[in-house]
């Protein structure tokens, strides 16, 4: 038996296969041959082999979108930690920086005059409780970041807590005034008198123009506190920006962005714009408690 594939005279390719007839005695009577077109099998043959291989670049990209997919699941929380991080750490440094030269001042100034000592313990001792208190609400937001720790929400007379933190506020020969009226809101005590403090410390130093005292007021009522300076305002341009991390023209820096954080994580409302006469006033507004 013989068979094979051969061009016919059109040019065809062709498939013949040859059986030998075999005499009774031996010897060949002849043969028969079988011969039939391939056109159909190849082209068939050829589409399957094209299915074949659409089918594994369509694999390929599938694996390599899903592996993208889940690769970005994977590093995108570590990315965020890494993030998370960084704030705290930058935030930690912002709010230790003024602290810390206070602290530096009164050691050289006790170095200085040894017979001032006395007096200037115990300032030296409330700085030190003010780290402390600073790196303590750091912690408390880094692990409320993580999902591992609750808000401890209370019901908070805002007016005491306002007036307890004007009192705390180092003026800087600023001009505080506190106008309040006794109102109840829901909040975490600590991080609500650390952003408040914020606003206060923001107004002293930028609500001034130069070579002006800063004149700062602050109202309560209704659930809101309200701090207004007389410095320069805000530029209309960069209101909605006011708030962002890392900006720090205009005193509109780290120590703001961590008031709006600490405003959202109790469901309030942080808003500035500037006054008709002058001078920049931000609202921080909380859900009255109803208790």
């Amino acid at each position: 038996m013989l068979d094979g594939d051969t061009l016919a005279d059109d040019g065809q390719l062709v498939r013949f296969r040859v059986e030998p007839l075999r005499k009774p005695g031996g010897g060949y009577l002849g043969a028969v041959i079988a011969v039939a077109g391939l056109g159909q099998d190849e082209r068939a043959h050829e589409q399957f082999s094209w299915l074949v291989i659409g089918g594994g670049l369509g694999l390929l990209a599938v694996l390599a979108v899903a592996g993208h997919l889940v690769s970005g699941r994977t590093v995108r929380p570590a990315v965020n930690a890494l993030q998370q991080q960084e704030n705290l750490l930058a935030e930690t440094a912002h709010d230790l920086r003024s602290p810390i030269a206070a602290l530096r001042a009164l050691a050289e100034t006790a170095l200085a005059n040894p017979e001032q000592s006395a007096d200037i313990l115990p300032r030296t001792v409330g700085l030190a409780a003010t780290m402390g208190g600073i790196i303590d609400s750091l912690l408390v937001r880094a692990r409320l970041a993580a999902g591992v720790e609750q808000l401890n929400l209370q019901p908070v007379w805002l007016d005491q807590l306002v007036a307890g933190v004007v009192e705390e506020t180092d003026p800087h020969g600023a001009q505080l005034t506190l106008t309040a009226a006794p109102t109840k809101v829901n909040a975490d005590p600590a991080l609500l008198r650390r952003a408040i403090r914020n606003l206060l410390d923001n107004a002293v130093r930028y609500g001034h123009r130069p070579d002006e005292r800063a004149i700062v007021h602050i109202t309560v009522a209704g659930g809101t506190v309200t701090v207004a300076d007389h410095g320069p305002g805000i530029d209309p341009a960069t209101v909605g920006d006011a708030f962002d991390r890392y900006r720090t023209t205009g005193g509109t820096g780290l120590g703001l962005s961590i008031v709006r954080w600490v405003t959202q994580a109790h469901g309030g409302v942080l808003s500035v714009y500037n006054a008709d006469e002058g001078g920049a006033i931000f609202e921080l507004r909380l859900p009255l408690s109803a208790r």
